[in-house]
């Protein structure tokens, strides 16, 4: 696996760049060659943030986390990325044959059930702006709000942010 380790208003330390290999480095063996992880860790005031990004066959496995030291939220993290590695294979070794019986998740992970979709939801979507898209979702007390943008004619969403401020996710075609 390859393993970049990057910072952010920060200066990575030959221990810290190590222990973060080190961590993500016990993913590698369920993953396959040439998977490439990137693992950004960056400092703001009292909050150290770790990043890590995993490349796999065209997925992308992420997670970050957020404590007051670097080592505690390195860890967090990879708790985290982990889980997602898990569901990752069992999702591969369950949809190979369908008369295989799924694997039980490896040593060190905690067994987790996989959500299913429970109730499907239709609705109408009129061409709005964003601006007037997120009035809607605030009006109706929502963290999301699915419309079709009256300029480009896609699906974009609007969602808000644990910073309080709203993203706007675009569909780009490539």
């Amino acid at each position: 696996m390859n393993i970049v380790v990057n910072g952010r208003h920060m200066e990575i330390t030959d221990a810290l760049k190590s222990y973060a290999s080190e961590k993500v480095s016990k993913v590698d063996k369920y993953l396959p060659e040439g998977t490439e992880a990137v693992v950004t860790l960056e400092v703001e005031k009292f909050r150290h943030k770790a990043e890590v990004q995993i490349k796999v066959n065209g997925i992308l496995i992420q997670a970050h986390e957020e404590t007051e030291e670097m080592y505690a939220s390195i860890d967090k993290v990879m708790d985290k990325i982990g889980r997602q590695v898990r569901k990752y294979k069992e999702k591969l070794k369950g949809h190979k044959g369908r008369g295989e019986e799924m694997v039980m998740p490896e040593a060190g992970f905690e067994a987790e059930l996989i959500p299913e979709i429970i109730k499907i939801k239709r609705f109408d979507m009129k061409p709005m702006a964003p601006e007037e898209a997120v009035m809607q979702m605030e009006l109706l007390d929502k963290d999301f709000f699915v419309f079709s943008n009256v300029t480009s004619g896609a699906v974009n969403v609007i969602y808000k942010r644990k910073d309080g401020n709203i993203g706007l996710i675009e569909p780009v075609s490539k």
